[in-house]
This record gives structure tokens, sequence and C-alpha cells, in this order.
């Protein structure tokens, strides 16, 4: 086998060796996660100081768990903390429980523009367009007042049964 031959194979096992190593997804480390869920929460994710304006009323806590239901369901589970949901754990990144503390630590406004806006790359895709103003920020109340993890099952779409899944009232507010 001649030079040009051998320094080809080397080449193909190296450029192999490479792209299978580069091809390893592995769970973000404690700085990588502080840096970007900084910079979500200051810089990326905008709409900070806008106020919601629809009132936590029973009436529109209720508006907000149907409109969640609709649209949020699939992802985030009936109780918005990804009960029943197989592939939230799976997903790059994992679908983030929206009880959690770097979730609720968003503003209203910000929480608004998340749904009106998605965030790219992950899963979350934009509703503006879909959802309506009113909707999407009755569906930020609901957010802030979601029940106990588990109370409401798993969403139909997942549990094998026929028919929407059913339309549960959210803890009161607090």
């Amino acid at each position: 086998m001649n030079r040009v031959g051998c320094g080809t194979g080397v080449v193909a096992v190296l450029a192999l060796a490479f792209v299978a190593s580069g091809c390893k997804a592995t769970p973000p480390g404690k700085w990588e996660t502080r840096v970007v869920t900084r910079a979500k929460h200051w810089v990326l994710v905008r709409n900070k100081d806008a106020t919601n304006p629809v009132p936590p009323t029973p009436a529109n806590l209720a508006d907000g768990n149907a409109a969640f239901s609709h649209y949020c369901v699939a992802c985030h589970g009936l109780d918005g903390q990804n009960t029943g949901v197989p592939f939230a754990d799976s997903m790059a990144p994992p679908v983030p429980s929206l009880a959690s503390e770097n979730v609720q630590s968003y503003t209203d406004g910000q929480l608004k523009w998340v749904i009106d806006n998605g965030i790219f790359p992950s899963g979350m895709p934009a509703s503006k367009g879909i959802l309506t103003d009113e909707e999407i920020w009755s569906i930020v109340l609901y957010i802030r007042h979601l029940p106990a993890a588990g109370s409401l099952g798993e969403p139909a779409m997942y549990a094998g049964e026929g028919g929407d899944p059913p339309a549960q009232a959210p803890r009161q507010m607090r």
C-alpha cells in the first residue's frame, strides 16, 4: 500500500471517530445552565415589564385551564408539570415543569412573550396568530395557579383513552 492510500485511510478513520464522538449529547453542566438561564431571564426573553391585564378571577383561571388544555397539554401535561408526557425528559432540552422555580421566576410579561414567540431551538412553539392575547394571558394565570403534580392524571392522548382530556379547575388563588 502506498503512502497516499495509507494516509487516506488514517484520515477516514480519524474523521469517523470525530463524527462519532461529536454526535454524543450530554446534559449541560452547572456553569452552562447558569449562564443560559441568566441570559434567558435578562436578555433573550423580552416583555419583562408587561403586566397581565386579565384579573385572577375563578372564571379567568377556568378560561386559562381550557386554553392550556387545548394548546399546551401535549408537552406539559394536564397539570403543567409533565405528568404522563412520555417524552418530556428525553427531549433536548427537556420539557420544563411549569411549576419549577426557573419558570415561575419569569414575569407575567416574559411568560406571555415565551408563549407568543416560542423558544428556539427548544421544542416550544410560537403561538402568535394561533391563540389570542386574552387566551395567552389566561394561560399565564393558569401557570401561576397550577394544580398539584399528578393530581389531574395523564393526558388522554397518552393514556390510550378516547376523547378530549377532562377540563379540571385549577387550584384556588393564593
